[in-house]
């Protein structure tokens, strides 16, 4: 059961990443990525971890400990699901601050991929893409040709 579950996150959590990459405009798409697709998933995570809750050991004292936790594959269910969550939600924050900032989305694009396999890594290379475009156009601006 939990393998199957695990494949149907999988799908809901493509459905919002593919939002945010195909339709970065759209209403709809960004309430998808940011708010439905995340709260379903967090809402699957609620109710797992509930359920499995101390039903085998570990704990998040030592990296030993959560390794134990993970052996129940309900608890290594639940760790997944909070990853494509939070990763997700990162992800339409990308969206919505380029979009603030007027960064192209054929940048955004490469670090979507980038945070849906890696997290952190496409959020800190997307704060690198927006300063290096912050100070190219500050720089410009500031040389007195149009922004």
């Amino acid at each position: 059961m939990a393998a199957q579950i695990f494949s149907i996150v999988n799908l809901i959590a493509m459905a919002g990443w593919l939002s945010l990459a195909v339709f970065p405009r759209r209403r709809w798409a960004e309430q998808l990525g940011t708010w439905v697709v995340p709260g379903l998933l967090a809402g699957a995570y609620v109710a797992i971890v509930a359920a499995s809750w101390g039903s085998s050991p570990g704990g998040f004292s030592s990296l030993e400990a959560v390794s134990q936790l993970f052996d129940n594959p309900w608890m290594l269910l639940a760790g997944w699901i909070h990853y494509l969550a939070f990763d997700l939600f990162v992800g339409s924050w990308i969206v919505r601050d380029a979009r603030e900032h007027g960064v192209a989305h054929g940048w955004v694009l490469p670090l979507l991929l980038l945070t849906f396999l890696f997290g952190p890594a496409g959020w800190l290379a997307y704060l690198g893409v927006r300063t290096a475009r912050r100070r190219r156009t500050g720089a410009t601006a500031r040389a007195g040709a149009p922004a």
